[in-house]
């Protein structure tokens, strides 16, 4: 039986899950974190979710080592919980990083059209007051075809992609950051917090699941490791991704916030955060240089959410929880090549309902990822572990519980909308029927092998 090849290397998991951790929402959403918390309560907000996540990361970084299975959560809940909790998991887990793959496509349009006004033509028609755009489409569906044709190749083609993404991103962020220090100001800082202290760590902790989940990524990819891959090293990817996601977010927000106060920060403009460097530099070529590090950003969280959710997409198929043909493996690629068309296929139908479709999804992949952590930390605490194990595990459980409860109790703000809600009925629904679609395919062929068996009749003795 073909098996996926085995390529990846302690910095290839490292790029891996900081390219689906870090994409362009440190762009897109900076304006709304320092309105949630100012520059102190944001700082806190994040380094009291990054604080609250690395028990978690001890927990994936243990379970990767004991199962390295590309399943991950599926594979950890399999071993103690029923079918259908295990499904369940892994389709709420696709969910946040399939979704990142069409709203990666359309922020390459928005981009692209920020830089290039005449990008922003040719309107096709509208999704909920969204223009959607002919050359955005064009674009989105061209990255699609080019990342999907990369995947498919070999995970080794889109490992160098990824690392040598990472490195361009975080040398392009470095520059446009220390360019605008020069021209920024300590006053800019106040005030410190735009709510009560507590409040304004709650609203920006509230968002850190989905800024800083893709550590646990590296279980996706379990299966590629390297021949001569040191298994603990799969903990040292982990923990890295989570302390280099808040040293990342800590320097962007500071930044930021040093170069213009939060209410000069425009939300009504696509990307405030050029508009503010832009006029502190009093020059352009900034926001090139910003735009160029999200460019970059698109393809290589692109990218990196294709890999892990064709593998999950593989992983639930090989377990039969889905459609079987999803666990197809190329002969000579050795990639889950029917996973990764189906992502791809799905991805560019997505891009064509454009954004006002994909917002709503967004808070409930916050959610999405907290639900799969929890599921995570739950299988850890079963295998019984030490008991620095179990104190991980059972506050891994009550962190991301708490996670949870933020944003389905209707009485905390920053809570779900009746469009979240619909957007999370909408997805379970589809899980249903994909769940259902499988088991009567199954159980069709099970029925068909059984008659072929009476047909044939007793075997010679």
């Amino acid at each position: 039986m073909t098996k996926l090849a085995r390529k990846l290397h302690l910095f290839d998991y490292f790029a891996l899950a900081f390219g689906v951790m870090v994409g362009t929402g440190w762009l897109v959403v900076m304006d709304d974190i320092l309105h949630r918390g100012g520059p102190v309560g944001a700082l806190l907000g994040f380094t009291a979710g990054a604080l609250m996540l690395l028990p978690v990361g001890y927990v994936y970084g243990k379970l990767v080592q004991a199962i390295p299975d590309a399943a991950s959560e599926v594979a950890y809940t399999a071993r103690f919980f029923p079918p259908s909790v295990s499904f369940a998991t892994g389709w709420i887990m696709l969910l946040s990083y399939w979704l990142t793959c069409p709203f990666e496509a359309l922020a390459a349009g928005k981009i692209t059209g920020y830089l290039f006004p005449s990008m922003n033509s040719l309107e096709l028609y509208r999704v909920g007051g969204y223009p959607v755009y002919l050359p955005h489409v064009v674009l989105g569906l061209t990255i699609t075809a080019v990342l999907g044709w990369l995947n498919y190749r070999g995970i080794q083609a889109s490992a160098r992609f990824m690392k040598w993404t990472t490195l361009t991103f975080l040398t392009l962020v470095v520059i446009f950051a220390l360019a605008g220090a020069e021209h920024g100001s300590p006053t800019n800082l106040h005030p410190l917090f735009s709510h009560s202290p507590l409040v304004s760590v709650l609203l920006v902790w509230q968002i850190v699941p989905w800024l800083l989940s893709g550590f646990e990524s590296v279980g996706k990819c379990a299966e590629e490791a390297s021949p001569d891959f040191q298994n603990h090293d799969f903990s040292v990817a982990v923990i890295l991704t989570i302390f280099v996601g808040l040293a990342f977010f800590a320097f962007v927000i500071l930044a930021v916030a040093y170069v213009a106060p939060a209410g000069a920060l425009n939300s009504a403009n696509p990307f405030p955060v050029a508009v503010a460097f832009e006029r502190a530099l009093h020059a352009h070529w900034i926001v090139d240089l910003i735009m160029a590090s999200a460019l970059v950003a698109v393809l290589r969280t692109f990218n990196g959410n294709m890999i892990t959710s064709s593998r999950l997409l593989f992983a639930m198929g090989r377990r039969n929880l889905i459609d079987h043909r999803m666990a197809i493996i190329h002969p000579k690629n050795q990639t889950p090549s029917a996973a990764i068309i189906l992502v791809g296929a799905t991805t560019a139908a997505a891009i064509l309902v454009g954004q006002a479709g994909l917002i709503p999804i967004l808070e409930v992949g916050a959610v999405a990822s907290a639900v799969g952590w929890m599921a995570a930390c739950a299988s850890y605490f079963c295998m019984r572990p030490a008991m620095a194990g179990r104190v991980a595990a059972t506050f891994g459980m009550a962190v991301t519980t708490l996670m949870i409860l933020v944003k389905v109790i209707p009485l905390v703000p920053g809570h779900f909308t009746e469009y979240e809600w619909i957007a999370l009925i909408g997805w379970i629904g589809a899980g249903v029927l994909m769940r259902t679609s499988a088991t009567s395919r199954q159980n069709s062929a099970e029925v068909e092998l059984r008659a072929a068996e009476l047909r044939s009749g007793p075997s010679p003795e």
